[in-house]
């Protein structure tokens, strides 16, 4: 095209203004890659309370109201300019500055953003500011995706603009949103293969409604399409199957860089990586393990819950001390993650089965989690299921080798060992203890080899993870959406 694309990026939160998630890191990064490769990106987010408690430098833009049932809420734009692009944040009664921007409440929730999506797209009316793309993200954002689709029939300022939806977790569909649509104007949704108990809820109305559906990793983007990872919605979308893709997601490889990372006891890049054994120690000695030179640290950083596979660990661990294995492998562990009480306790309980191997921390601890990346051999990621995941891009730039479930984003970034010579880590099968048991071996016994070790580290250092990758490919979907939309302005 002749001019640049323009894109209305929702997001219900980003970095640096608030994280909770992958998507904060996401909505945080994509944007400002997409103005580097001359995207014309506008990021809207909502104004948390804990946005307005940092005192940002906000310029008032615009003021408007919203009908909802027979009345109307008022909603506040403001405005600041950050990393070359504007960012919009919007307010109003449904935005409580007291409520967290994910509450116990559902119902609170579903308004909140449901209010956002449906004023976020307002706006670009209001700032007569035609976007090419609107691009939304997750459950939180897809209504605006469906009113976007209700709109193009009607109004003129949005007939030639096309929708993109980013499913960064599927299984959060919206629930608590169904009394929403009446109120503000909507109606459920139709489809011959979408479940009736669905068809008032955010997500499924944005895959409903959506242009083009991009999941957040290939390999995820074809295991929502089977009944385990669909979420009671895959026969719906094996029927869109051709408006979905996959794109991995990046990372900040200024903020995650062991040559400049002040968390480190000494930093180091793959040309000093023999540096990197005085941040073992100091790990050994920061958490209270003995300091052996051999030993094999193996670190996990993740949420305490189900999904991250973090109940598997237990039964691995003991399986891997029970080995009648000559010579013996020597390993330790050091875990931190937070969550799931039961599983905190018997996370903690390993401490006294193994006192001179395994470490426990059950907090958020930023400092420890870049020592683990900075100090650990290999960091394992158990995930029963993983969109995306950082996890494992973080450890490679830190020459940690990544041991991984073969799932979603972590098939599509690790390259097993038994399986290319490009390899740079290790993966398993089965979300049971035994597969990650024989993970764990096949990646003590390569740790022994020092020379095949170095070789999976730096390899594993120099993937390209940036989001300048990520940014071209998004680049190229925005391109074809919206050839395929001037051909068929109808949509899905």
């Amino acid at each position: 095209m002749s001019r640049s694309l323009k894109a209305l990026f929702l997001a219900a939160e980003a970095e640096p203004f608030v994280k909770i998630g992958g998507l904060g890191d996401v909505a945080g990064s994509l944007p400002p890659a997409l103005r580097r490769v001359s995207i014309d990106v506008r990021l809207v987010l909502p104004l948390h309370g804990v946005i307005k408690k940092q005192g940002l430098p906000l310029h008032f833009v615009c003021e408007f109201s919203l009908p909802y049932k027979k009345k109307e809420i008022i909603v506040k734009v403001f405005s600041l300019e950050w990393a070359g692009l504007t960012v919009y944040f919007i307010d109003g009664t449904p935005i409580s500055p007291t409520a967290p921007v994910y509450s116990s409440d559902p119902l609170a929730d579903s308004l909140k953003y449901a209010f956002f999506s449906l004023a976020a797209l307002r706006l670009a009316r209001e700032l007569d500011w035609q976007p090419d793309i609107l691009h939304a993200n997750d459950w939180h954002t897809a209504l605006a995706v469906y009113a976007l689709k209700q709109l193009r029939a009607t109004d003129p300022f949005f007939a030639s603009t096309a929708s993109v939806l980013g499913i960064h977790n599927l299984p959060y569909l919206g629930n608590g949103s169904s009394a929403l649509l009446k109120a503000f104007g909507l109606s459920p949704g139709r489809h011959a293969l979408l479940p009736k108990w669905t068809q008032t809820l955010p997500l499924p109305l944005g895959i409903l409604a959506a242009d083009r559906i991009v999941a957040v990793s290939p390999s995820y983007a074809r295991e929502i399409l089977t009944p385990e990872y669909g979420s009671g919605l895959d026969e719906f979308l094996r029927a869109r199957a051709d408006s979905i893709s996959g794109i991995l997601n990046g990372l900040d490889l200024e903020r995650w860089d062991p040559l400049n990372d002040s968390c480190l006891e000494k930093n180091y890049s793959s040309e000093t990586l023999a540096d990197r054994k005085a941040n073992r120690e100091h790990l050994q000695a920061e958490v209270g393990l003995p300091i052996h030179a051999d030993a094999a640290i193996m670190g996990m950083v993740n949420r305490m819950d189900y999904q991250k596979g973090m109940d598997l660990l237990p039964e691995a661990l003991t399986g891997l001390s029970l080995l009648k294995q000559k010579p013996a492998f020597d390993w330790q562990m050091v875990i931190l993650g937070a969550g799931d009480a039961e599983i905190e306790a018997r996370a903690r309980q390993l401490e006294s089965e193994f006192p001179t191997r395994v470490r426990v921390v059950t907090r958020f601890d930023v400092r420890l989690s870049r020592m683990i990346y900075g100090g650990a051999d290999v960091i394992i990621i158990p995930s029963r299921y993983e969109p995306c995941g950082l996890t494992q891009m973080i450890a490679m730039r830190y020459g940690c080798v990544p041991l991984g479930r073969s799932t979603g984003g972590l098939r599509d970034t690790i390259f097993d060992y038994d399986q290319t010579r490009e390899s740079t880590g290790f993966l398993f099968e089965e979300a049971t203890p035994q597969s990650l048991l024989g993970g764990m071996i096949r990646a003590l016994k390569t740790h022994r080899d020092k020379q095949s070790w170095r070789e999976l580290q730096l390899r594993g250092m120099a993937q390209d993870f940036s989001w300048d990758r990520s940014a071209d490919q998004y680049k190229k979907l925005y391109a074809d959406v919206m050839r395929e939309f001037s051909k068929n302005p109808e949509g899905a």
